[in-house]
């Protein structure tokens, strides 16, 4: 009976661990640019590969969003990635197709330039929830960031504040009241008569509810040794997890 009952026992194991791996978080990540082209969006592109690997979710590569965004595609996709400049070609029905993807209980992550993407789009800055107005602080200067939330589960690894290298952005059309601010820029531990600030605050990172899915953007991210470190990997892989639904 024992033999019988652990049988039973490692084959429920056996069919949860099989379930969870025919059923992997599926990534589109789209490097589209039509502005500015960062030069670290290939090792970008290699490490989330690899991070998919380690965490159980398959990442999908393009610089074609026009072939990327149509309803097949869209059908194997649970979590956009854009880290994208300019005026993508997406046609009127294609824009309708993504924030239509969203708010269908989807998940939508923007990275540091995708808030330069889509200026003559008005739903989708009011999707991101802002627009680059430049950077004052630029990727060879030293900041320090504060975490303004550690309960949310992208950001609850972090230490309360991190001094780095990195490109700031700040914006504009940004609305306070529509998101969760996770990360923001600490204005007593950095130059603040850089030429160029104009914001009264920082945000860096925040999230937000869009229809019934989840929409995240994360500012940081200019640099190959940000995205080398430790913690923007588990930030990364936490933040598509929770884009997918996965994490509450």
């Amino acid at each position: 009976m024992k033999k019988i009952l652990v049988l039973v026992i490692s084959l429920c194991a056996l069919s949860i661990v099989i379930g969870a791996a025919a059923n992997p978080i599926r990534v589109l990540y789209i490097t589209q640019c039509k502005g500015f082209k960062h030069q670290v969006l290939h090792e970008s592109e290699t490490i989330l590969e690899e991070l998919g690997m380690k965490n159980g979710f398959n990442v999908k590569l393009t610089h074609l969003a026009e072939q990327a965004i149509t309803p097949k595609e869209l059908g194997n996709t649970d979590v956009i990635i854009f880290y994208t400049t300019g005026e993508l070609p997406l046609s009127a029905t294609q824009k309708t197709e993504l924030l239509d993807f969203v708010k269908s209980g989807k998940g939508f992550i923007g990275i540091h330039s995708a808030t330069d993407t889509f200026y003559q789009w008005p739903e989708y800055g009011e999707m991101i929830n802002g627009y680059f107005d430049g950077h004052p602080w630029t990727q060879d200067v030293d900041v320090t960031i504060k975490v303004n939330d550690r309960t949310h589960p992208t950001t609850s690894h972090m230490p309360e504040s991190i001094a780095m290298k990195e490109e700031i952005y700040q914006f504009k059309q940004f609305a306070p009241d529509k998101v969760k601010v996770l990360v923001s820029l600490d204005t007593t531990k950095t130059d603040m008569t850089r030429q160029g600030v104009k914001a009264p605050s920082f945000p860096l990172v925040w999230c937000k509810q869009y229809g019934k899915g989840r929409v995240y953007y994360n500012a940081l991210g200019h640099r190959p040794d940000v995205w080398g470190s430790d913690w923007y990997k588990t930030m990364m892989v936490n933040t598509i997890k929770w884009a997918a639904g996965e994490l509450k």
